[in-house]
């Protein structure tokens, strides 16, 4: 077990020096010599780990957690190079994609200006559009504004004929229960002032969040 555990550990210090030379990308390595390397090694200390954990099984029950450790430890190396593997692929191929638009672009060919593509009446567009939705919240803000005025002129009316009732009431001599109703009309329309203010609100905010 001992021999085949150092083996295995030796593996896995070979493909980490292979991924070195993966990073300094010298002028004559041969990338895809070197990631069949890695493949295989990493294979190889896979199989290996599997046999570890027999062999852990088979020795003796004092050893067995301490070889049981060396063995995790190899399988979490192995699982840092796969990974290590898989996110340098992914570069390579964004690198290749990169590489291929910007040849690409340098291959078109331009001819005049009423031939070339240009994304320009789409960007113009969009601009008038977001300008027309901005022109249109802020009429909406100023029609929303002079309604809240005209409210509040509403309950200073409501207010005023509150207070001319009172008095005309003190001056007649009313009785309590008409007092009373009064008071509780009043107090319903100051409700239903109230609730039109935030019923205004409510849809001038959901006009806004619609139109942007």
């Amino acid at each position: 077990m001992e021999a085949l555990y150092h083996q295995t550990n030796k593996l896995v210090q070979e493909t980490q020096h292979l991924f070195t030379q993966l990073d300094r990308r010298l002028p004559n390595l041969d990338l895809n010599a070197v990631e069949s390397d890695i493949i295989a090694k990493i294979s190889l200390i896979n199989s290996n780990c599997e046999r570890l954990d027999i062999l852990c099984m088979k020795g003796p029950i004092s050893q067995r957690q301490n070889a049981k450790m060396r063995v995790d430890q190899l399988k979490y190396d192995s699982r840092h190079l796969s990974a290590a593997l898989k996110s340098w692929k992914n570069q390579q191929i964004r690198r290749q994609q990169e590489e291929n638009e910007r040849q690409a672009l340098l291959a078109r060919e331009f001819t005049t200006n009423d031939h070339i593509d240009i994304l320009i009446d789409h960007s113009l567009e969009y601009n008038n559009r977001m300008n027309n939705a901005n022109e249109g919240v802020n009429n909406l803000l100023q029609h929303g504004s002079g309604i809240l005025e005209n409210l509040r002129s509403q309950r200073l009316t409501l207010k005023g004929a509150h207070r001319r009732l009172v008095d005309i009431g003190n001056t007649l001599g009313l009785s309590n229960t008409t007092m009373r109703l009064i008071e509780t009309r009043a107090r319903q329309d100051g409700f239903i002032l109230v609730g039109g203010i935030l019923f205004t609100c409510f849809v001038i905010t959901l006009v806004i969040i619609y139109m942007t």
